[in-house]
C-alpha cells in the first residue's frame, strides 16, 4: 500500500494484482473509465481465488462486505465454485483446486 492508500498490490507469485482508488484512476486515465458498481450486473471479467475451503472463504468475504451471487457448487469435473461481488461490484470466484 502507498502512504496514501491510494495505490495496493497483493502478492501472488509471478502476476501482480493491483488496486487504485478511484482518484488515482481517474488522474491516470484522461479519458475516465466504466466505474463498477452494485447497481449494475458484474463485468464479464472476474478475480479468482483458488482456496481449500470456498465455504469458509466467502463466509469471510460476505462478514466484510460481499455481497454472494451463486453459494458454493460442485463443476462436472469435482471443483467446488462461489460467486460474490466485492464492495465495489466487482466480481469473485472463489473456487477449490481443479483436481
Amino acid at each position: 500500500m502507498t502512504p496514501e492508500n491510494d495505490y495496493g498490490e497483493l502478492e501472488t507469485g509471478e502476476t501482480t494484482i493491483s488496486f487504485a482508488s478511484k482518484e488515482l484512476a481517474n488522474s491516470n486515465l484522461k479519458k475516465g473509465f466504466v466505474e463498477s458498481n452494485l447497481e449494475n450486473k458484474p463485468f464479464a471479467t472476474e478475480l479468482g481465488f483458488i482456496r481449500d475451503s470456498v465455504e469458509d472463504i466467502l463466509k469471510l468475504a460476505e462478514q466484510n462486505g460481499a455481497t454472494i451471487l451463486e453459494k458454493p457448487y460442485q463443476k462436472p469435473w469435482g471443483q467446488t465454485v462461489a460467486y460474490a461481488r466485492d464492495i465495489d461490484g466487482f466480481l469473485i470466484e472463489i473456487c477449490t483446486p481443479i483436481v
